[in-house]
């Protein structure tokens, strides 16, 4: 029997459907063609550094097999970073820090990490998200406006009711405004159109729209400024390569490669979920992402990562191999070299529509009252990503939000129950779950409330714990110590396999007892008695009498009883 052909060759082992994947190539242009000049701009880099970046995400990445649907390109996410890269290093040392970025993915996937990506909290990532998506959208409310934004997302968002202003007393202004508005709305309602009128992307319509607009008497807004596209490769010299003794400079090149790889890979998880061919391989895509920012910062271009609205578009299209995006970057290099004249017809306010969609989109408001009815604590975690991130940097954000989610964690791993109860002359503090230093607290107040009850003996049960730190057993056997001292009587039960103490036993005793043993009968059956203890020792045991009926009535299990201390 002929074995099956391996998914992936064609329709998922069917026939391959050439025309389908130059169709679904030529959908998945349409969209980044946009996209590519959009990030560019916002980027603060000439928009032919964003079409170059566009033609390495297909000619590069898109022929390497980590995903087959998966597409590369410049961005929206990482404007900001590169904006602010630029502002501080300038454009030229931007092509060494994306070069080393791509060596350092390309060095992460070869050791195996790429699933490593993976363990990150969701809420941390939404809240990555988030904080790259609400900076976003205030950064290009500006261009929109065909007015320059002051800088910090918060000296954006503070700048806002001023920018309304200026739009109302300027005409030009204010059609610039009213086209990114249009382009805004169309790019939410467009995929409700009927027929197949919806299969042409939104932002293609907004740009026809955009540039017949701008062509009209009496319309003066601001239109893309294109270049040679072979003149704006920058190759990195001498000068730059020297910038990387600059501590600033290694840690944007770390910043790049935790932010780039981390989007590429959660993006691949997004994508297999639309679709039922080949899963991504996350290190063999790693690598592939690597080596397309090694390419794109030998020619001094913007950073690539995988892209979700390109992604699903290809999906959509019915793209079923790596041939689609491949040919994606080919049509984008095509058009730059032969219809550059095209370029400089579309008004830059459609773009920034164009990103206030994509930015959006990455904030997904929704998703913080979804969070917060689910889980609130990694709501906090969510909040605290994204509010640090648009009040400092992006690295500081995604720190701090991996930070708080580690606590959270930890906080929930050290659940410890500790029950009190007085029993005639005995304190009783039993103590269950994980005992950590997190938890130490609850764990002082047992024992001193058990130390202050007056009673002559203290029985400390510990044997449901699971997990004992070096903070909690150092503090329950000080305090065992010092109740020993001043003349209490400590019974202590730690988790663990039991102990046997060996003691010695008088001549005359151990005679009386081989005497006996040796006229007593054969016996039955073989009973292990417990250990005796030996002199000075604590005697260990089990109290098995029950509790008071009042404690713990209505609860079928122990562990269910609600606590008496902590």
């Amino acid at each position: 029997m002929r074995p099956p052909k391996a998914a992936g060759a064609g329709a998922q082992g069917g026939k391959l459907d050439l025309a389908g994947e130059i169709t679904a190539s030529l959908v998945v242009f349409l969209v980044a063609l946009p996209l590519c000049i959009g990030v560019a701009v916002a980027s603060g880099v000439p928009a032919e550094l964003g079409i170059i970046s566009g033609v390495i995400g297909g000619l590069v990445v898109g022929v390497v097999r980590g995903s087959t649907l998966q597409v590369s390109g410049p961005a929206a996410g990482l404007a900001a970073l590169v904006a602010e890269t630029v502002l501080e290093h300038g454009v030229a040392m931007l092509g060494v820090i994306v070069l080393f970025s791509g060596i350092l993915q390309i060095v992460l996937g070869v050791v195996r990490l790429g699933r490593l990506f993976q363990a990150i909290s969701l809420a941390v990532v939404q809240g990555m998200l988030a904080g790259i998506g609400l900076p976003l959208m205030f950064s290009q409310a500006y261009p929109m406006a065909d007015a320059k934004a002051p800088g910090t997302p918060i000296e954006n968002m503070a700048g806002i009711p001023g920018l309304f202003a200026d739009i109302l007393t300027d005409s030009q202004a204010m059609i610039a405004t009213l086209l990114g508005i249009a382009t805004i709305v169309l790019s939410f309602v467009w995929k409700k159109m009927p027929g197949p009128v919806k299969k042409i992307p939104a932002a293609l319509v907004a740009v026809g729209i955009g540039i017949a607009v701008a062509a009209l008497p009496g319309v003066d807004v601001k239109t893309l400024q294109v270049g040679n596209l072979v003149a704006s490769v920058r190759v990195p010299g001498a000068e730059q390569f020297a910038g990387l003794a600059d501590t600033a400079i290694i840690t944007s090149i770390l910043t790049f490669t935790v932010i780039a790889s981390a989007e590429s890979l959660f993006t691949a998880a997004a994508v297999d979920r639309m679709h039922s061919g080949p899963r991504t391989r996350y290190n063999t895509e790693l690598i592939a992402q690597g080596a397309g920012n090694t390419v794109a910062g030998v020619l001094g271009a913007l950073p690539i990562t995988a892209v979700v609205a390109r992604s699903s578009a290809n999906v959509q299209a019915g793209a079923k191999t790596r041939i689609s995006r491949t040919l994606h970057g080919l049509w984008l290099l095509a058009f730059a070299l032969l219809l550059p004249q095209v370029l400089a017809l579309i008004p830059i306010s459609v773009l920034a529509g164009v990103l206030v969609h994509s930015g959006w989109k990455l904030f997904a408001p929704e998703e913080f009252p979804k969070m917060w009815r689910q889980d609130r604590g990694e709501f906090v975690v969510m909040t605290v990503t994204t509010l640090v991130i648009v009040a400092t940097a992006l690295l500081e954000g995604v720190l701090i939000g991996l930070a708080a989610g580690i606590v959270l964690a930890a906080l929930r791993m050290s659940q410890t129950v500790i029950r009190q109860h007085i029993d005639d002359d005995t304190a009783k503090v039993v103590m269950a779950g994980n005992a950590t230093f997190l938890r130490l607290p609850q764990v002082i107040e047992a024992l001193e409330s058990a130390a202050a009850s007056g009673k002559p003996r203290i029985r400390l049960d510990l044997t449901g714990v699971t997990h004992l730190d070096h903070a909690c057993r150092n503090q329950v056997e000080e305090f065992t110590a010092q109740q020993r001292g001043l003349g209490l009587r400590v019974e202590l039960l730690m988790p663990g396999p039991a102990k046997t103490e060996v003691t010695e036993v008088p001549a005359a005793t151990a005679t009386a007892t081989a005497t006996a043993a040796a006229t007593a009968p054969e016996p039955t059956a073989t009973v292990e008695s417990a250990p005796l203890p030996g002199p000075g020792a604590e005697w260990f045991y089990l109290d098995t009498r029950p509790l008071s009926d009042d404690y713990g009535r209505g609860y079928d299990d122990y562990a269910q009883r609600p606590p008496l201390v902590g």
